[in-house]
């Protein structure tokens, strides 16, 4: 059965439409069929997107820095997941030199065949450090040290809303002449946990991300002493809800091309949302933590000192394309703007490098 009958069905079973939430939990998780389930190559130049991790080394050797900062010789690094496996081999290398590992780098992953890949990528390069390596299916209880979620929260299932009538009401998924479209519920949304925006003109689209800020507080509950930094693209609420931002922040992307249309290449491309890190932070901050920092990637990273590893190489050509890699992480027109890392922490009391340069947490 293909994943699109099976998301038809369940709008049948339900007799009513289905929230865009559950449409695109089935479509990124179905256990067999969802998109980051499958084998399809998702990452890098081949796969559908580029994140971080695989446009430059340095962006892991600059986390590693930031870890250091935590890391005791005691405890932990937990990475959520973590996509082709680049990212934990990237900061397991830096520490490796910094002489500050993890007693153990976990890895949280739901996709069994991201496991496996994540598993190669890893052996391949540090087979040494492979024991130190362990995946698991659930938040460990008491964890502490390091968690890191690298474009985690963008692709947890979103409510879509859209404004009529002085109200906001859910728009849902339905199926219909053997195509899905959206389908307004009959009654107003209403959820007391929901931030929306009071003046907005009507058929304004938005998205809120309730699964997100339950995870934040499901993390609060299973940690210790601990930092969490959340990099991914986002805003503060202030920009989220822009009064021009008319259709929301929906994106899919296949084959590297960008569209707004989830009922394409169901199974096949990914679906995200941008973060909105006001409603993180405010989570956080409610959860118990300590919102500790919230940075541009670009200046996260110049805090971090990403510079010093085109000064320290000697090679001409070697330093060429550092600087181009250096540029598409940092530049406003690539990745440095639109990016954000929030910084979170628990029984911690460290200044973090990452926000010498700059702290919006006021901002939020």
């Amino acid at each position: 059965m293909s994943l699109e009958q099976i998301i038809k069905n369940t709008i049948i079973q339900n007799a009513s439409p289905i929230g865009f939430d559950e449409f695109m939990d089935l479509a990124l998780y179905h256990p067999t069929l969802g998109y980051y389930q499958s084998d399809l190559e998702k990452f890098g130049e081949k796969g559908d997107f580029i994140t971080a991790p695989e446009t430059s080394d340095l962006f892991g050797f600059c986390l590693a820095r930031q870890c250091t900062q935590v890391l005791n010789g005691t405890n932990d690094i937990l990475e959520f997941g973590a996509g082709s496996g680049v990212l934990a081999t990237q900061i397991l290398f830096e520490l490796g030199k910094l002489n500050s590992l993890p007693k153990k780098y976990y890895i949280l992953e739901l996709s069994g065949e991201l496991k496996h890949r994540q598993a190669q990528t890893i052996n391949k390069t540090l087979p040494e450090l492979m024991d130190r390596v362990i995946w698991l299916d659930e938040l460990p209880n008491f964890f502490s040290g390091v968690v890191i979620a690298n474009e985690v929260l963008d692709a947890m299932p979103a409510k879509r809303l859209i404004y009529k009538n002085n109200q906001f009401y859910e728009l849902g998924v339905d199926f219909r002449g053997n195509k899905f479209y959206w389908k307004i519920f009959d009654l107003p949304y209403q959820n007391d946990k929901a931030f929306l925006p009071n003046h907005v003109t009507e058929d304004y689209k938005t998205e809120i991300n309730l699964r997100a800020t339950a995870w934040i507080d499901s993390l609060h509950n299973a940690t210790n002493e601990v930092l969490v930094l959340l990099i991914d693209y986002g805003m503060g609420r202030d920009e989220y809800f822009h009064s021009q931002r008319l259709d929301g922040t929906l994106r899919c992307y296949y084959q590297h091309k960008a569209s707004e249309n989830p009922f394409v290449n169901i199974g096949k491309q990914d679906i995200t949302t941008s973060v909105n890190f006001s409603d993180i932070a405010d989570q956080a901050s409610v959860s118990g933590f300590k919102v500790s920092g919230y940075a541009t990637q670009a200046l996260f990273l110049i805090s971090l000192g990403i510079d010093d590893y085109l000064l320290e190489q000697l090679d001409a050509d070697k330093r060429l394309n550092l600087a181009q890699q250096v540029k598409q992480l940092v530049l406003p027109s690539a990745m440095g703007e639109s990016f954000k890392v929030l910084a979170l922490s628990k029984k911690l009391s460290v200044e973090l490098t990452g926000f010498v340069e700059q702290d919006l947490s006021g901002k939020l």
